[in-house]
């Protein structure tokens, strides 16, 4: 396990006035954003295994960092096969499922911001619905947050053919190197980070890849937590050296120019009246309050 710091239960799901914002209470709330196009043979099994390894974190004894409810997220991305109709049948047996149609096929970009602004929980948490992610890891990226505003999985063991490999591996180093960075699996789809930082990201086609990157633009603190990979039983991959490879080299140079122009600023909240501090202090989410 690595860190990077910054530079300076059962049943339905609560309703909206239920969420507390990030930072207000040690409550964690989260949301398991899941694009899936054409994976309609690996939802229920994918659905199964996210259930069982997050209901049992319901049960645990009240603490500082606790699970108060969970949802899933599976966003429907154009699928041509009977996504919709299990998705629907899956609802029937598991309440903690929220499917999400897309009109068309849109991109696992796209498909992932659209579950991130439908998301109800103060986190959000991401998974590929392909099963080759355990949901068991995601589980265990929840545990290591303490102390940090996002954990992000590192797949040490990869199970893809040789090429996906290779492109993996050069993928990652020139991020790192051309960005300054030391993420060692910016591709891995297991992550957790707060909403309130989700809907803050700039959104692209490919931004997915980016995630990480992006995160410490932020300002988060940053954990990265090994995790589980396992090869591909059904469906098929939507991805291929063209769209894996040739593209994001323009979408690299475009997030090395986003993290070279950061907006910074800070409020005084010394230069106002006890009244107006007050206000500043209710209205003051994402501004860093000097006191």
């Amino acid at each position: 396990m690595s860190t990077i710091r910054r530079d300076r239960g059962h049943g339905r799901f609560p309703g909206p006035d239920f969420w507390p914002g990030v930072g207000e209470s040690t409550v964690g709330t989260l949301s398991i954003v899941v694009p899936a196009r054409d994976e309609a043979s690996n939802l229920p099994t994918l659905i199964v295994q996210v259930v069982r390894a997050f209901r049992p974190l319901l049960d645990r004894p009240q603490g500082p960092h606790r699970l108060e409810a969970f949802e899933i997220i599976v966003v429907d991305d154009g699928s041509t096969d009977e996504t919709r109709s299990v998705l629907r049948g899956l609802v029937e047996l598991y309440p903690e499922v929220r499917p999400i149609s897309l009109v068309k096929n849109v991109g696992q970009s796209s498909a992932t911001i659209a579950g991130f602004r439908v998301a109800r929980g103060n986190w959000v948490g991401m998974l590929d619905a392909d099963l080759q992610n355990p949901p068991e890891d995601l589980a265990r990226l929840w545990d290591q947050l303490p102390g940090f505003d996002a954990a992000l999985g590192w797949r040490t063991t990869r199970q893809d053919n040789p090429s996906k490999r290779w492109i993996s591996l050069v993928a990652n180093r020139m991020r790192n190197l051309v960005l300054g960075q030391a993420i060692q699996d910016t591709g891995c789809s297991v992550r957790i980070f707060p909403r309130e930082v989700a809907l803050r990201l700039p959104t692209f086609d490919g931004v997915h890849r980016f995630f990480g990157p992006l995160l410490l633009r932020e300002g988060c603190r940053v954990v990265q937590v090994p995790v589980g990979h396992r090869s591909r039983t059904s469906g098929k991959s939507h991805y291929h050296l063209g769209n894996r490879s040739i593209r994001v080299v323009g979408d690299l140079l475009g997030v090395l120019w986003l993290l070279r122009r950061p907006l910074r600023c800070q409020v005084d909240s010394s230069a106002y009246l006890p009244d107006q501090k007050a206000f500043m202090a209710r209205n003051s989410s994402s501004w860093e309050v000097v006191r």
